[in-house]
């Protein structure tokens, strides 16, 4: 299969787990507080991720500094903002704000790279996944409270996931996708234990032993911190940060879906609707960002000759 075929492959695998995530995020959320989920599932993810890849490498500190940034950014902050959100708005609010991120990655990456630049068909594409995105997230039931620090918050999110994507962009090429997912869980685990201490709350890990929390928090560590962010590692290397966060814009179908199926939450023929939109938005920004890539190449071509 070609890589950039099995990047899309693995950035849609990514996105289908991570929507499902939020139902094994609101089961344990009943027994345990967001830091004590955030620190679980790192644990477990670290775990599996050293019995996939043990071998050691030679320290280097610039890059140690490095993993520890995508952790704080991509891990650490990235779910802090995301949870205390919560507390504060809607989470309608959230998703629709949280879903911002690909194009403040792209705006981002126009001026910190060289090769990922902004085109009219990332900007057209966005738009019409955007409405997509909030079709879903309504999905029939049409409910708006703004609340300054909860959707500050969001924003926020949705940030650092973008300054998270540029800091990757800079690894994925030099190390192995395990490998990378490894340190950066490793730091995440790291930053995250003063916030266990500081909350100095007990950990109610007897509750584990009902199975729903149990193979919840599996989800969240195995797939959604450990295989997930290997196979959006590998997806980012092959295809980029533009097009490969495009897919975060199915996030919010995805969880309505599941909701659905493992909640009984209605879908509507207003999020089917956006879901399409969502869809096509990915096909539009991908399409014509490649043909405006190809035509400034062929202009630079013509250009030398």
């Amino acid at each position: 299969m070609p890589r950039k075929t099995l990047g899309h492959a693995f950035a849609l695998f990514t996105i289908i787990i991570w929507g499902t995530t939020f139902i094994a995020s609101k089961m344990l959320l009943t027994e345990f507080s967001p830091f004590q989920i955030m620190f679980m599932r790192f644990l477990v993810a670290y775990v599996v991720l050293l019995l996939m890849n043990h071998k050691l490498h030679k320290i280097i500190w610039k890059d140690e500094i490095m993993f520890c940034l995508l952790a704080i950014f991509g891990s650490t902050l990235y779910f802090i903002c995301e949870n205390i959100a919560l507390t504060y708005t809607l989470a309608s609010n959230v998703s629709i704000i949280i879903a911002l991120a690909p194009i403040i990655t792209a705006l981002l990456a126009h001026f910190t790279t060289k090769d990922e630049r902004l085109h009219r068909g990332i900007f057209l594409g966005f738009c019409i996944a955007f409405i997509g995105v909030i079709l879903v997230v309504f999905n029939g039931t049409v409910l708006l409270k703004l609340n300054p620090i909860g959707d500050i918050l969001s924003l926020l999110a949705a940030v650092m996931w973008a300054v998270y994507s540029i800091l990757l962009k800079r690894c994925v090429h030099k190390y192995d996708g395990i490998y990378l997912t490894r340190r950066v869980v490793f730091y995440a685990i790291l930053t995250t234990l003063p916030l266990i201490m500081a909350e100095n709350k007990i950990f109610p890990l007897e509750t584990l032993k009902e199975p729903k929390l149990f193979f919840s928090l599996m989800l969240l560590g195995i797939l959604g911190s450990g295989i997930c962010y290997v196979t959006w590692n590998y997806a980012t290397k092959w295809l980029g940060i533009v097009v490969t966060n495009n897919y975060i814009y199915l996030n919010p179908f995805v969880t309505m879906v599941a909701a659905g199926i493992l909640l009984g939450e209605t879908v509507t023929i207003m999020g089917l609707l956006g879901a399409v939109l969502i869809i096509g938005g990915i096909i539009v920004s991908e399409k014509l960002s490649n043909k405006e890539n190809q035509d400034v190449k062929n202009y630079e071509i013509g250009k030398e000759l």
